[in-house]
């Protein structure tokens, strides 16, 4: 099981967010923006922010990082270790598993992910085999979007993807192709851009919090 920073709520826990952070990083990043959201004080919501193992990530000389995966070759057509992937897709599927068994309804629970956690997140959210509440990704990419096998149960998801028009790291036409890879599977994805690079904005985290708050009927 990945280890995680989990933040309780002041009240029962009655739904659940888990948020996957990006290369280099671990759980503590997105928790920092939590009072940022503004949620309201008595939100039933648990925050659960796992750490990534640490692993030789090619693209950087092979040096051991916080990574979901490795990057084998950067750029727009970006060459990554599948298998790695999938493999954290389903250690994030098992924390799905342990909330539901701790109360939370799978149709109470959100996933989330920045950058590398955002492209485990699609994996993860889009197999699921019980419906979720969301899946919300912020400057990523859908590296698995040809070889993965959507449940049935999550055909309806709400998806929200946001991504900056001035992205370096994660291109914007990579989040485009994740959007347009969606659309042509049947789903309905949200697209928002913001003026920034590879980063969260502050406009950016009232609209999570809009979407949130929405999601859960905060």
């Amino acid at each position: 099981m990945l280890k995680c920073v989990e933040v309780e709520p002041k009240i029962a826990a009655t739904a659940a967010v888990i948020w996957l952070h990006g290369l280099g990083s671990n759980g503590h990043d997105f928790e920092a923006i939590l009072p940022e959201l503004r949620l309201p004080a008595d939100a039933p919501v648990r925050f659960i922010f796992p750490h990534s193992p640490s692993i030789p990530v090619t693209v950087n000389g092979g040096m051991v990082m916080p990574a979901w995966y490795d990057i084998l070759e950067m750029g727009a057509g970006r060459k990554l270790n599948t298998e790695q992937l999938l493999a954290s897709a389903n250690q994030v599927n098992e924390l799905i598993e342990q909330e539901i068994s701790r109360g939370i309804a799978a149709d109470r629970i959100i996933l989330a992910g920045f950058s590398q956690g955002g492209a485990v997140a699609y994996q993860s959210a889009l197999s699921f085999p019980q419906s979720l509440a969301g899946l919300l990704t912020l400057s990523t990419y859908f590296p698995t979007s040809d070889v993965i096998e959507y449940s049935d149960a999550n055909r309806d998801i709400p998806i929200e993807i946001m991504h900056g028009s001035f992205d370096p790291v994660v291109l914007p036409t990579m989040g485009e192709d994740a959007r347009d890879d969606l659309i042509a599977a049947g789903f309905k994805p949200n697209w928002s851009t913001y003026p920034m690079e590879h980063q969260v904005c502050m406009p950016q985290i009232k609209d999570i919090s809009v979407w949130l708050t929405a999601r859960l009927g905060l």
